[in-house]
Parts: structure tokens; C-alpha cells; sequence
């Protein structure tokens, strides 16, 4: 069955490989005030100690009345580079500190009307993770592979990478399962907890109610 699996992996891989492209999309410049409201993220998911490439090619060039800047930060806090003023091809590298979503952040400020028509600047992201990061053609030249052990090799880590994250939204699964039974049998003891209470002030209730009625001669 495992062994299945991992075909079918190898398959739906090798499938998708030739659709995938970046990212393309234009961003409005603004006047630079209410930046965050402006910020136009893209946010990935990757796992701890992973390589990761952001590649960003922007259409302009510094001094043409826009200031595009990039934020790369995570959910957790930590934050991969600030770079100010990026134009043309830019390349980003870094290696996760935890397992978290990242976004990779643009903001595109205007700093002169003067000749600016529709200020836009045309944004080409690419983001690669993990195996997909890495520099393929010097790991062949260095340990002289050949082209189809080079993509083989890469298949592999990439099928390698896929597993690994199944193994780890199971073990979130896990988790999430033990906690919602956990919380299941705290609820029914709470419950039975609650009606004995109940029934045990409804039998007080009785007996105070039978012994006010004797005291007053009433029954």
C-alpha cells in the first residue's frame, strides 16, 4: 500500500511540474499613508529548517516616482528581510525558524506625481521551498550527475518533503483527535456532574419544603 502511494505520488508530481508558474499581479501605488491597509501579501506554508528562495520580478526602476518595498516575515514573530526600494529581478533566500505560514509582503508607495500615468508596478513572484529551492544544476555539475539522476534526485526529495508533511498534518490530526476526546469526556462528566447537582437541590428542596409545611402545621 505504502508502496503505492508513493507511485502515485511520483505520478501526480511529475504531472503538475510542467503548470506550475509564478505569481503575477500589479500593485496601485498610494501617497504612504494607512501603509498596512495597502500591503498586498502572499502567504505560504513551510516547514521548519527549510530552505526558502523568493524570487520578485518588478517592472519600473528606482527613481521613477514609486518606492515598491517587500516585508518576508512569519505567523510566529520572526522576520526575514525588509528590502526597500526593489525594482527589476530580486532574490531572497532563507531558512525557516519554525513550522509556521510565511508572507511575503509589497507596498508600493508614491513619491512624485510629476509624469507618473496609473502608477503600477507589475509584480512576478516565485517562491520556492525545500528541494525545489535548491540550485540543481550546481549539485549536478559538482557531483557530476547525470540530467536524469540530477531530476530524479530532486523527485525524490520533493516526494520526500510530501511524506514528511503528511507524517506531520497526521500527527496534528492526532492531536487534535486526543484533545476533542478529551474535551468530549470532560463535557459528559460535567454534564453528570451538573444533573446530580440538580437532583440533589431539587431532593433538598423537597425535604425543606416538607419540614416548612410541618413546622407551620400545614400538612
Amino acid at each position: 500500500m505504502e508502496t503505492l502511494f508513493r507511485f502515485l505520488t511520483y505520478v501526480l508530481l511529475l504531472a503538475a511540474i510542467p503548470f506550475l508558474s509564478a505569481l503575477k499581479f500589479d500593485i496601485q501605488a498610494h501617497p504612504g499613508h494607512e501603509s498596512a491597509r495597502h500591503e498586498r501579501c502572499i502567504r505560504n506554508f513551510v516547514a521548519k529548517d527549510q530552505l526558502v528562495v523568493v524570487t520578485a520580478i518588478i517592472s519600473g526602476y528606482r527613481g521613477d516616482g514609486q518606492t515598491l518595498n517587500m516585508h518576508i516575515r512569519d505567523a510566529m514573530g520572526n522576520d526575514y528581510g525588509r528590502p526597500k526600494d526593489v525594482a527589476g529581478e530580486n532574490r531572497y533566500a532563507f531558512t525557516s525558524h519554525a513550522d509556521s505560514a510565511f508572507d511575503v509582503c509589497f507596498e508600493n508607495i508614491l513619491t512624485s506625481n510629476q509624469g507618473v500615468m496609473n502608477p503600477t508596478r507589475h509584480i512576478e513572484l516565485d517562491i520556492d521551498i525545500g528541494a525545489d529551492a535548491k540550485d540543481w544544476s550546481a549539485i549536478q555539475a559538482g557531483e557530476k550527475l547525470k540530467p536524469v539522476e540530477a531530476e530524479l534526485r530532486r523527485i525524490e526529495e520533493l516526494v520526500g518533503e510530501i511524506v514528511g508533511e503528511m507524517d506531520y498534518l497526521r500527527g496534528r490530526e492526532q492531536k487534535l483527535r486526543d484533545t476533542n476526546e478529551s474535551t468530549n469526556e470532560r463535557v459528559k462528566w460535567f454534564a453528570f456532574g451538573t444533573m446530580g447537582m440538580l437532583v440533589g437541590l431539587g431532593a433538598w428542596q423537597v425535604v425543606y419544603l416538607r419540614a416548612y409545611f410541618r413546622s407551620k402545621h400545614l400538612i
